[in-house]
Parts: structure tokens; sequence; C-alpha cells
């Protein structure tokens, strides 16, 4: 690579990461009087370093030419980035110590303006919160350039490893999202619960000895080899489950669930997906056109190939269970509950009956914004490929389904989901940076049309739910992604095992014995002060109306999408009685900074 193809990638990738940065340091507008203003921005990558004239910006902006200190640059001056440049976003500059106390006061405030400080290490904190103050005041709202322009000091330096790793862990979806705790945590709480039956712990392990072993299914017309985790003692009977891990992970992401249901006399088959696996994170080539092709990163066919692949294990273990070998009449696959987590409980519901419908997805991934995307936004991106628009993948031997941390997005449409009649259980976090809570599940419950229960998990993060020895220590010490710490998170996986069985039971003559257990006395029971939990059947009259709400603003079309999630989190801490709603920004997520990340000792998202 030469330096100016470096620049050239840098200088990419640095507008965007202003956007961001900048955008987000308007959260901390507090106090003092700027310098003289910036005239030129510093793009630092390692030893290489790059100065732009910031007329030269603004010349791009107004009038889409490009003038010739950025003709080094001219491949990546698309419209869409001059968009980005004008974009302004209304701030009421007497809100701004509202919203900043408010974000100080969360877990993250500090750890925000830490990152802050690396982005730009020219700049004391002090001097980048007087720039946002000064920009916010202009009578035409909040911009890029308009930050840029306040910075008191003639160079802005901007270290572009350290505004990659702040780009790759904010969204606005998941800051959506953790607004949403402490409305869930209130307003699905149950104070007059009914008392639990004694004698009877579904959390507890069963009696029976449990038997493992490891087959693998090859599949001759896809052309596919499937992985498969068999769990099952001496008494296994009963309904049969399946497991489908997320994006990047194997079989035994959730290893603990799968022996936990065995010891009670349920066999149960962990599938592997080998087109999207950890595997094949690990084979993913370097590759530069990466950022405008989801689909390199994760097959298109994988939306079609992972419901295919349970259907296909299915088939050849019904073929087992007819045999006269070891597996012979050991399975009952007309009574089938699937439990998928992220890219797994995508898996699950359209197995359970959900269309496949993407007529709407190009539409979306054309006019997806930088400062609204989440991960899942911009992987479920990856399905624009397929030529199939419609696909119904159901498979009727699917009774029951738990989608955990599910990837739902735009992949059934409008209504793909209310075809789901089947008994469903879907999980949320509300710290889930990779698939954030209203964008992938409080929309998809509304959808459900059959025996249902929301359960919630306040502060839980995309991998909370996972084995403690498949999900890498060293994920919990990423900012804003962090994952919870294994002894955070025990008291999930005790009701995970507990919630399961219970499910899984009401398909038996057990049905009656377990059902207090898919309770809100049950869930509430296993809560604690740092990770409260909750179920419900049927979402409170509040949360349906903010839903309602921003359901409306956001298919208006007379003011810009990120004004309308604004107005929507100013209608939530209406609800909340909170003292201001946490205001912050994000960046689209290149694809370029997912394959860094990935390739670093941390990879972060890979579980999915």
């Amino acid at each position: 690579m030469t330096f100016s193809d470096a620049l050239s990638g840098a200088f990419s990738r640095t507008i965007i990461g202003l956007t961001s940065s900048c955008l987000s340091f308007a959260i901390t507008a507090l106090t003092a009087t700027p310098a003289p203003a910036a005239e030129r921005v510093v793009i630092k990558v390692g030893p290489l370093s790059q100065s732009i004239e910031l007329t030269d910006l603004e010349t791009f902006a107004q009038t889409g030419e490009v003038p010739d200190g950025l003709r080094l640059y001219e491949q990546f001056l698309s419209p869409s980035l001059q968009q980005t440049l004008q974009q302004q976003l209304a701030l009421d500059p007497h809100m701004g110590d509202r919203i900043i106390e408010d974000v100080m006061r969360s877990a993250n405030g500090e750890l925000l303006l830490n990152t802050l400080s690396r982005v730009a290490p020219n700049m004391t904190i002090p001097q980048l919160q007087a720039a946002i103050r000064l920009a916010s005041m202009q009578a035409d709202g909040l911009s890029v350039l308009g930050i840029l322009r306040a910075i008191p000091q003639e160079t802005l330096e901007v270290d572009i490893s350290a505004a990659i790793a702040l780009m790759s862990q904010l969204n606005f979806s998941n800051l959506e999202s953790r607004s949403l705790s402490g409305m869930l945590e209130q307003e699905l709480r149950i104070d007059s619960l009914s008392p639990l039956p004694g004698g009877i712990d579904p959390a507890a392990p069963g009696p029976e000895e449990v038997s493992q072993r490891a087959v693998s299914f090859r599949d001759l017309e896809r052309q596919r080899v499937i992985p498969v985790e068999m769990y099952w003692s001496e008494s296994s009977q009963g309904p049969l489950v399946v497991l489908s891990h997320g994006f990047g992970a194997d079989r035994y992401f959730l290893d603990y669930l799968g022996k936990h249901l065995a010891s009670h006399g349920l066999t149960v088959v962990s599938v592997e997906h080998p087109g999207s696996n950890l595997q094949a994170l690990v084979n993913l080539p370097v590759d530069p056109e990466i950022a405008d092709e989801p689909s390199r990163i994760l097959p298109a066919a994988e939306f079609l190939d992972r419901p295919r692949d349970v259907t296909f294990v299915l088939d050849r273990i019904e073929q087992l269970n007819q045999s006269q070998s070891l597996y012979g009449g050991l399975f009952n696959t007309e009574e089938v509950t699937i439990i998928g987590h992220s890219l797994g409980g995508y898996t699950g519901l359209a197995l359970a009956g959900a269309k496949l419908d993407l007529r709407s997805l190009g539409t979306f991934c054309q006019d997806i914004q930088p400062l609204g995307v989440s991960p899942a936004d911009w992987l479920q991106c990856a399905a624009v490929d397929l030529e199939e628009q419609q696909a119904d993948l159901s498979d009727e031997r699917i009774q029951q389904v738990i989608a955990m941390n599910t990837l739902t997005g735009e992949l059934f449409g409008e209504a793909g989901l209310s075809d789901i009649t089947v008994p469903t259980i879907l999980l949320t976090g509300t710290q889930d940076s990779v698939t954030p809570t209203l964008d992938q599940q409080l929309g998809a419950f509304t959808q459900l049309s059959g025996e249902k229960y929301l359960l919630a998990v306040i502060g839980g993060t995309h991998l909370s739910v996972g084995d403690p020895g498949n999900v890498n220590p060293a994920l919990t010490e990423l900012p804003f992604m962090a994952e919870l710490r294994v002894e955070e998170t025990e008291n999930l996986r005790q009701l995970i095992k507990g919630v399961s069985l219970s499910f899984v039971s009401q398909q038996t003559s057990e049905a009656e014995t377990y059902r207090p257990f898919l309770s809100s006395a049950y869930v509430q029971s296993l809560s604690t002060s740092t990770l409260p939990l909750r179920m419900v059947e049927t979402l409170p009259e509040s949360v349906r109306n903010w839903l309602a709400f921003t359901a409306r603003v956001s298919h208006s079309s007379t003011s810009p999408r990120l004004n309308h999630r604004l107005l929507a989190l100013g209608y939530l801490s209406a609800i909340t009685q909170r003292q201001q709603w946490h205001m912050a920004v994000a960046v689209h997520l290149q694809a370029s900074q997912i394959v860094s990340v990935l390739r670093s000792p941390v990879p972060f998202i890979a579980h999915w």
C-alpha cells in the first residue's frame, strides 16, 4: 500500500469518524470560551499524517465540487458524505446541563470522555466541551463543520485508530436501548406476585447422567457439512430441543443449557452452521470491498441455509431414530422446540413460521444513516444480495421457539412475524449493543400472533446468555460494547435453564407442574440489583403507547430520521419521568472497521 492509498482510506474513515466523534461531543457541552477556531485537521495513522484545510471541506459540502487540496481523496467524496457534512442537528442549548448531568451519571460517562480524549489527543476535555457549546448556539443548528470551526485551536489532530475504536462501539440504536432500561425495569415490574410451588427448582440439575457426542451430517445437495452436538440420557423422552448459535459462534455457545435439559431427560441437538460459525470468520480474507458489501463477511445465502440446516438435520435424525443404531427411538422430531441466539434467533423465528420478506430491505440499506445504525442493521444488509426476495422457510415440526437477543430488523418485512402462531419467548438485553432492544426485539414482540412472553434482562448485554467457557473474558473490558463479567450474569443463566425447561415441558405431561415457572414471580425471584429480570405476556399500555409514537414519527416524511428518534426519546423521558433522556449519536459501521476489530485479539462482535 502506498502512502497515498493509506491516507485515502484513512480520510474516508476519518470524515465519518469526525461526524461520529464530533456529534458525540454534543453530549458534553458544558462551559468555557473557545480560543481561535481551527483551520485544518491533521489525520494521523501511525507514523503517517496529512493536513486537510477546513475551507476545502466547506467548499465540497456547499457545492459538491472537489477542491485541489482534496483531489487525493476524490474517490471517497460521495454525495452521501456531502450530505453528512451538511447535516444539522437541532439542539436546545437550555437543555445542555440536563443532558450532561444525565450522561455523566451513567456508567459510560467517564469512559466516553476518556475515549474522546484519545481520539483528539491534542485537545483537552474542556476545549471540546467549549467547542460544542459554541457550535450548538448557531441559529442553523449543530453541524460537523460548525463544531470543527469552533475548536479552540488552529489545528485539530485526529488519531484514526482511536476514532475507529470509538466508531465501532457507538450507535444510536444501542443508546436508545440503554435509555429503555429504566422504563422497562419500572413498567414491566409486577408487585403482586403469586407464590411459587415449593420443592421444585427447574434451574437445578436433573437426576439423569448426561451423554454427549459430536456427529456430522453431509448435505450433498448443498455441499455442506453440518456439525452437530447431541445431549441425552438413558431415560430421554419427550420433545426434542434444537439449539442454533449466532454469527461467529459455534455449537457450544449454549453448552450449559444442552447439558441441563438433558439431565432432566430431554434430548438436545446443537446445530453448527458452517457458513456463519467461528471458523468462517477465522478464514475470512482481507477484502477492501467489504465496506460496501456485508455479504462478503456474512454470505447472503446464510439467511436461507441456516433454517435449511435445521430442517436437514431433523430429517437425518428422523432416519437415525428409525434405525437399529445407538440412536434408534431416541428422538421425537415431531415436537421440536428451537432455542436460538442472535442470528440463531432469526433462524428459529424463520422455522417457526415468519416469512422472509426482503422487499423493503434494499431501500433501508440504501438509506441507512450513520447516526442510527447498529451492527445488526448493517449485517442484515448482507441479505440484499439474495435473488429470492420472499421465502417460506418454516418447518411444521417446530412447535415452540425461544429467540434470545434475536436479529429481526427488516428481514421479515412489515408483518412477517405475525405468521408465527406457536408459543414464543423473546429475550432482550437492554444494554445489547449488537442487536438493540428497540429495533430488534420490542417491535418484533408486538407482531407475534400466538402465545408469547417477553423476557427483559435489564442491563443485559449481547453475550450474557452464553456459556462462560465459550465467551472471551477480554470482552468485558471493551468500552461501550463491554460484556458483563461471568459472576454478574450467573442469575441470568439460572433463569435460562429454569425457563427453558419449564417452556419445553409444556409439551409434556408435566406441563401444569412447570407452568408456574413461566411467570413474573419466578423471573423476578432471580433478579439481582445489578441485573434485574422481568417477564410479561403483554406490554403495558405505557410501553405500547411509546412504541406507537415511535412508529408514527419514524414513518413521517416531514423531518430527518434522526430528529424522529430524538422525539421518540423525548416521549420516553416523559413516560419514565426521568430528568431528561440520554442523548448520544454514532456513526455508520464501516465494514473495514469490523474486519479490523474481528482480526484483533478481542473479536468483540464475533457472536451474533
